[in-house]
């Protein structure tokens, strides 16, 4: 080898070892979301993405798989234990056979009936931080944060006002065995169906109605096959953003640091969010479909929901047991104080 040749070749050397460093901080983190691009998870992620992103200078990015992406819900979470998928925001109600525990989220009339202090409660909760939280671990799962998407409203395809009015109605419902309970204790019959199955439901009228924030129903156009949208007063939709604990374990103490700085600053970004979204896509809805009929129930035809609601209470604690009691309990204590 001439001393040219030898020359060029440490140089290669030493180039390569320089910049060996630099390429392993570089890291690629996936996130995937239930929702589709423009969604309310869908500004979380690409927010939370800008963010770690600028922290970072960019040795951190972020890349985002909106709805349909990676597969069903429940599979992200799978992926997300393994691994395979570093962050998903997952609904509640997509979680009932993998964190039975967080179903309480899913029993109706339980949070605060006022969503500030339901944003409060979700950002800051000790029940769900120190003690939920146990449950993910035990699943694999790390749970950064859980905020609301806004309250639940049925779209149906009549007028609903008592829990008579639901026999014999089908209501589309996220795959959980709560839910089914808690539609059923309300009147409804209860069908289970992925999401993005529900809009060709509501059209060929194999199911008679569904529950979902007003952004979704804007998004997916539920509106367009649908009658009536009511506010009953019974639930927020509540969301989880989590990791897989062997994935968050094995990071460093700083990017760890990072992950609980970024989720914890953007509390009261997503809770702003969240109304000017509820906001927007309502004026969008009624602009669409004028002749859609809007119902807010009344304290008292609200009251006799939450009645039967109280049944739903023993269902969650036959599913998850003692502990599922123990949650329960401590959430209601927090709630009551939150709004008193």
């Amino acid at each position: 080898m001439t001393a040219f040749k030898k020359q060029l070749k440490a140089l290669a050397l030493s180039v390569s070892v320089a910049l060996t460093p630099a390429l392993a901080m570089a890291e690629e983190w996936k996130f995937a979301i239930e929702e589709i691009p423009g969604s309310i998870m869908d500004a979380y992620a690409q927010e939370f993405k800008k963010r770690i992103e600028d922290k970072t200078n960019g040795d951190v990015t972020i890349k985002i798989y909106p709805l349909g992406s990676l597969g069903t819900p429940t599979e992200l979470v799978e992926q997300v234990a393994d691994s395979v998928v570093q962050f998903a925001n997952v609904s509640v109600g997509n979680l009932g056979t993998i964190v039975p525990e967080s179903q309480m989220f899913l029993l109706t009339y339980t949070l605060p009936s006022d969503s500030d202090a339901t944003a409060n409660l979700l950002g800051s909760s000790p029940v769900i931080y120190d003690e939920l939280g146990k449950d993910f671990e035990a699943k694999g799962l790390k749970l950064h944060t859980m905020y609301s998407e806004g309250p639940q409203v049925w779209t149906t395809n009549r007028e609903i006002r008592t829990p008579a009015d639901f026999d014999n109605f089908k209501m589309r419902v996220m795959v959980s065995p709560i839910l089914l309970k808690a539609y059923d204790d309300l009147g409804a019959s209860p069908t289970p169906l992925p999401f993005g199955e529900v809009y060709g439901a509501l059209q060929l009228k194999q199911v008679d109605g569904q529950i979902n924030p007003v952004p979704a129903i804007e998004e997916m156009k539920f509106y367009e096959v649908t009658d009536y949208m009511i506010w009953a007063g019974e639930q927020e939709l509540v969301t989880t953003v989590m990791s897989g604990t062997d994935w968050y374990d094995s990071l460093p103490a700083n990017r760890k640091q990072l992950i609980r700085d970024t989720t914890a600053g953007m509390q009261n970004f997503m809770h702003d969010v969240v109304e000017q979204f509820n906001e927007d896509k309502l004026a969008k809805i009624k602009a669409a479909k004028p002749d859609i009929r809007m119902i807010e129930l009344t304290a008292e035809e609200r009251a006799a929901f939450r009645e039967r609601s109280k049944a739903t209470h023993s269902a969650y604690i036959d599913i998850t047991g003692e502990r599922g009691q123990v949650l329960l309990d401590a959430l209601l204590t927090e709630v009551d104080t939150t709004t008193h």
